[in-house]
This record gives structure tokens, C-alpha cells and sequence, in this order.
């Protein structure tokens, strides 16, 4: 027989920070103060606490979800394989973190009842808390910075078609309010303006 259990906690750190640590070997190493091999890969073979667990990545959502079959050493021959589930989700403050883990053998009660909160969730906490400066320059978000405006009028500086629908526009503004339009905003056809280029 086997059960399921699920825990909780808040890890101070972005899902993309926690989802690289966990599995990347060096990482999940210092991350847990004990040898760990792990992988990216779907199918590879993993470890933690100096090979006291082994198993497998079975699913790997980037940033979101790992999903891993677990055993340890003290698992019997007719014991099948636990899973666990690391599911990542944002929050202010870094990461809510929700771990199911299933397929646990009966009488293995220690693993929800402190071994995932003293052997992961702790000492995740003091590793993360102590880079989180380098952590908020490489997890930094990736938002492009506003295009630069011109002076006059504000029109954004763009290519191509909506560099054309802006000088539309301004030409639409300047023949509202009475002005002629600047010889600039005039749309020429594209015949005169391939001749244009080619002289």
C-alpha cells in the first residue's frame, strides 16, 4: 500500500531561480548542503543527499512544473517508485511552492512530517535569501524599454507599416486643425518613391 500528501511553502526566490537550482547539480547541491546530480533532460537519471535518493525527471515545464519519480535507500526490492511533483508559481516575495508527493510506501511517514520541510524547504529559504541580489539582476524582467519619441508631436520612432500609420496620423492632426500637412507625412506613390532610391 501507498499514500499521497501534499505540502506548501513560500521560497524567496522567482519560479525561474528555483526551477534552475533544483536542477542543476551544483545548484540543488549548495541549494540542500548535501551531493546531488541533476539534469534538465526529460529522462535523465537524478540524485540528491549523496545518492540517498535517485530517480528520474519525468516531466519538465520550464520555470513551472517538475515532476520526478523519487526513492530512497531505504525503499524495499517490492517498493515501486514515489513521485513527486514541484509545481512553481509567482508571488510577491519569490515562489509559492507546492510539492505532491505520491506513491509513498506505507510507514514512510517521516518524509511529510519534516523531511521535506528540514531537508528542502529550510534550507532552500537561507540559499536563496543569500543571493538575492545576484538573483534579481539574472532574473530580472525582460521588458523591452519604451521606444524613444521625437520631440516634435511625440510620434514614436518605428519602421515600417506603423512608421507609415504614424505619419498618417499626424497628417490627419495637422489637416484638423487647418495646418498643411508637412511634406514628410505626404504619402508619394510607390512608384516616385522606388525611383527615388534608385537615384
Amino acid at each position: 500500500m501507498s499514500y499521497s500528501f501534499t505540502l506548501t511553502d513560500i521560497i524567496p526566490a522567482p519560479p525561474a531561480a528555483v526551477y534552475d537550482a533544483w536542477l542543476n547539480s551544483r545548484a540543488h547541491s549548495e541549494m540542500t548542503g548535501s551531493k546531488a546530480s541533476q539534469s534538465a533532460r526529460i529522462g535523465a537519471k537524478v540524485s540528491a543527499w549523496g545518492g540517498y535518493i535517485t530517480g528520474r525527471n519525468l516531466e519538465l515545464v520550464p520555470g513551472r512544473r517538475i515532476v520526478q519519480s523519487w526513492r530512497t535507500t531505504k525503499f524495499t526490492d517490492d517498493d515501486p517508485d514515489s513521485k513527486i511533483a514541484v509545481a512553481l508559481h509567482p508571488v510577491p516575495g519569490g515562489t509559492h511552492l507546492t510539492l505532491r508527493h505520491s506513491k509513498v510506501p506505507d510507514g514512510h511517514a517521516g518524509y511529510e512530517q519534516g523531511g521535506w520541510q528540514t531537508h528542502y524547504f529550510a534550507p532552500m529559504k537561507k540559499y536563496f535569501a543569500k543571493q538575492a541580489d545576484r538573483l534579481a539582476r539574472k532574473y530580472a524582467g525582460t521588458k523591452k524599454p519604451r521606444p524613444k519619441l521625437k520631440a516634435a508631436g511625440r510620434t514614436k520612432v518605428t519602421t515600417g507599416r506603423a512608421k507609415a500609420a504614424n505619419r498618417a496620423k499626424a497628417a490627419m492632426r495637422a489637416k484638423a486643425a487647418g495646418r498643411k500637412p508637412a511634406r514628410s507625412l505626404v504619402a508619394r506613390p510607390r512608384k516616385t518613391r522606388r525611383l527615388a532610391r534608385r537615384r
